[in-house]
C-alpha cells in the first residue's frame, strides 16, 4: 500500500514509528531526571496517542479545555487531567464539578477572583479541587509574577475551602524565539530558577508545594535541567514541527507528522500551488530563521510564500522546479497543534505500510 497513492489530500499523515521514537525519547528522559510526564493533549487530541503516552509511563495529561479533557476523559484513554487554564464560569465550573466525578482533575488559578468561585463551587458540592497556581516567567500572558506575587496568591488561595494548593506551574513558551541553543538554554535556565525559587518561598510559608510544572517542547530539555522542577508538560514533540529544527537536534525526518498535498496548478516556472491552503496549513508564523507556510519535505528551498483559504502558493528562489501537476508532496507545517485541529483524523503509516485512521475525537473543543 502506497498512503502517497491512496490518501486523497489534503490530509494529516502520521508515521507511527517516528511518533513512538518521539513519545518513548521524552519519556526516557523525564525518567532519567526523575521529572514526571504530564504531556498536553492540545497537540494531538486523539485517544491513541493519549494512551502511548501514558503506556510510556505518564503520570497524567495536560489540557487547555474542558471539552479536549471530557473527551479525552470519556474515552477511557486518561483518568487524570491538569487544566492548565482558567475556568471561569458557573457552566464551566459546573462542567469542572462533574468531570471531577470521572476522573482525578487539576486546575490553574492566578487570581483571587477565579480562585474564591472555585472556592465557593466546591464548598457548594462538598468537593475539594487541587488547584496550581499559575506563573508568568516571561511570556507575558497568563499568570502572576515569581516570587512575591505568587507567594501573597498563595498564601489567600491556601485558606480557601474547598481548594488545595498543590504546587505552581508556568508555560515558558517564550523560549520559542531563540535564536540558538545557548539562548534557549538561558531562557529556560532563568524560567527553571524563577519556580525554584518561588517554590522554596512558599514553602518557607508553610504552603506544600508538591507540584512544580514547566511546560514547552523547545524548553523541555533545558528548563528541566534546574534542580528541583517535578513535572514537565510538552506537548508538540510527539509530532515536531517546523519550529524546533533552528536548534539543531531535531531534524525533518524526526518530524512525525506531515501534511500530504497535491499539485493542483503550475502556473509559472518559479511557483506551483497545492491544495492546502490556511484551512489546512493554519496561519501560524514561522520560525525566526525561515519564511512561509511550512517546510515543503520534497523541496527544501521552497517558499509557502502565499496562503488563501484552499490554495498554498510555493515559490522555487532557484527559479524553477520538477514538480507537476499531480505530484504530493509532504508539507511540515509551522506550528502543528492548530493544523490537527483542522482535521477529523490522522492517517497513521506502519513501516509495512499498513494505514489506521484515528479520529481526532477533541477536534474543536474550544470551550
Amino acid at each position: 500500500m502506497n498512503y502517497r497513492e491512496d490518501l486523497d489530500t489534503p490530509c494529516l499523515v502520521v508515521r507511527k514509528s517516528a511518533l513512538q521514537k518521539n513519545i518513548d525519547e521524552m519519556a526516557e528522559y523525564a525518567r532519567q531526571h526523575g521529572i514526571s510526564m504530564r504531556p498536553h493533549q492540545k497537540t494531538h487530541k486523539t485517544a491513541e496517542i493519549a494512551r502511548m503516552q501514558m503506556d510510556a509511563g505518564a503520570v497524567g495529561v495536560t489540557c487547555a479545555k474542558l471539552g479536549e479533557a471530557e473527551a479525552l476523559v470519556d474515552s477511557g484513554a486518561v483518568d487524570d487531567v491538569f487544566l492548565a487554564y482558567q475556568i471561569v464560569g458557573p457552566r464551566k465550573i459546573s462542567r469542572l464539578l462533574a468531570l471531577m466525578d470521572r476522573a482525578r482533575v487539576s486546575a490553574a488559578v492566578d487570581g483571587v477572583e477565579g480562585a474564591q468561585a472555585l472556592s465557593d463551587a466546591c464548598v457548594a458540592a462538598g468537593k475539594t479541587l487541587d488547584v496550581i497556581i499559575e506563573m508568568n516567567t516571561g511570556l507575558n500572558r497568563a499568570g502572576i509574577l515569581p516570587g512575591e506575587e505568587t507567594e501573597r496568591l498563595a498564601e489567600k488561595v491556601a485558606a480557601m475551602p474547598g481548594l488545595n494548593v498543590k504546587g505552581i506551574m508556568t508555560h515558558e513558551g517564550h523560549v520559542a524565539k531563540a535564536i540558538n541553543q545557548d539562548e534557549l538554554d538561558s531562557y529556560g535556565g532563568d524560567a527553571g530558577k524563577a519556580m525554584v525559587d518561588t517554590a522554596k518561598r512558599l514553602r518557607d510559608k508553610g504552603i506544600p508545594v508538591d507540584v512544580i510544572s514547566v511546560g514547552s517542547t523547545p524548553g523541555s530539555f533545558s528548563t528541566t535541567k534546574i534542580d528541583g522542577i517535578t513535572e514537565m508538560r510538552p506537548g508538540t514533540y510527539v509530532f515536531y514541527d517546523n519550529a524546533i529544527f533552528r536548534f539543531g537536534r531535531i531534524g525533518p525526518e524526526r518530524c512525525a507528522l506531515r501534511i500530504l498535498a497535491t499539485v493542483v496548478s503550475r502556473p509559472a516556472p518559479d511557483r506551483a500551488i497545492v491544495d492546502a491552503g490556511s484551512k489546512t496549513l493554519a496561519m501560524d508564523p514561522p520560525p525566526p530563521d525561515r519564511k512561509g507556510h511550512g517546510y515543503v519535505v520534497e523541496e527544501p528551498d521552497a517558499v509557502i510564500a502565499r496562503v488563501s483559504e484552499e490554495h498554498g502558493v510555493i515559490e522555487f528562489p532557484s527559479g524553477d522546479s520538477s514538480l507537476a501537476v499531480g505530484d504530493v508532496v509532504e508539507i511540515i507545517p509551522n506550528h502543528v497543534c492548530p493544523t490537527v485541529n483542522l482535521q477529523n483524523e490522522l492517517f497513521v503509516v506502519s513501516d509495512d505500510g499498513s494505514i489506521e485512521t484515528w479520529n481526532i475525537i477533541a477536534r474543536g473543543k474550544v470551550r
